[in-house]
């Protein structure tokens, strides 16, 4: 069902919006379980604290900038969340860092984008991702996008977040981040934002 819908202007009635973030609420706490379960973290975890109420859907228009060389459309960043579930039009623009390198990702009517956030990113614990190459993937890897020149963009993307209350924390020995809730690390990114109009995000909790 998910690949049928395709976002632009038509995609703005309700019952379109409401049975697309059903079906991601649904595929992202299956992934989460997947990649929980690979690394032998208890799934009921996202049961418990992933409700619907706490992630959020969002929808993106990027109008046609004559300077895309000279602006973003979204700026470098990770995503504060579990993991985030992105369907696209087929304009194409958004890019990921790889090894001090940005590459564009081209778009596929067939596919969605799943990208891992900040908080697998500390469950998982980045010192194991590095001694273990097939973890690799599992970083929280800074993306932007690029303003389109002549033509619109749209996407719709679904964050998978836990509750305010719920506590995040390393599986791995030692751990490389201290617990924190989930509300502690939003009010951190906000508070950096407007002091610095920076994110920094994770290494903020660094043990």
């Amino acid at each position: 069902m998910l690949l049928q819908i395709h976002p632009g202007p038509n995609f703005c009635r309700r019952s379109t919006i409401e049975a697309f973030a059903r079906t991601a609420a649904t595929l992202a706490q299956s992934i989460a379980e997947i990649l929980a379960l690979h690394l032998g973290v208890k799934t009921r975890f996202f049961a418990e604290n992933c409700a619907a109420s706490s992630s959020y859907l969002r929808m993106n228009r990027y109008p046609p900038c004559p300077l895309s060389s000279l602006v973003y459309g979204i700026v470098p960043h990770t995503d504060s969340d579990f993991l985030t579930i992105l369907h696209q039009d087929q304009i194409g623009g958004l890019q990921f860092k790889k090894n001090g390198s940005w590459l564009s990702l081209r778009p596929n009517p067939d596919a969605l984008i799943i990208s891992i956030g900040d908080l697998f990113q500390v469950i998982f614990n980045q010192m194991e991702l590095q001694s273990d190459a097939r973890l690799a993937y599992n970083l929280s890897i800074e993306h932007r996008v690029a303003a389109p020149r002549e033509v619109e963009r749209f996407t719709v993307a679904y964050f998978y977040c836990p509750s305010d209350d719920a506590v995040v924390q390393s599986c791995g020995k030692p751990a490389m981040y201290r617990k924190f809730s989930f509300r502690e690390y939003r009010q951190q990114i906000q508070k950096d934002v407007e002091a610095t109009g920076d994110k920094v995000g994770l290494s903020r909790f660094l043990i």
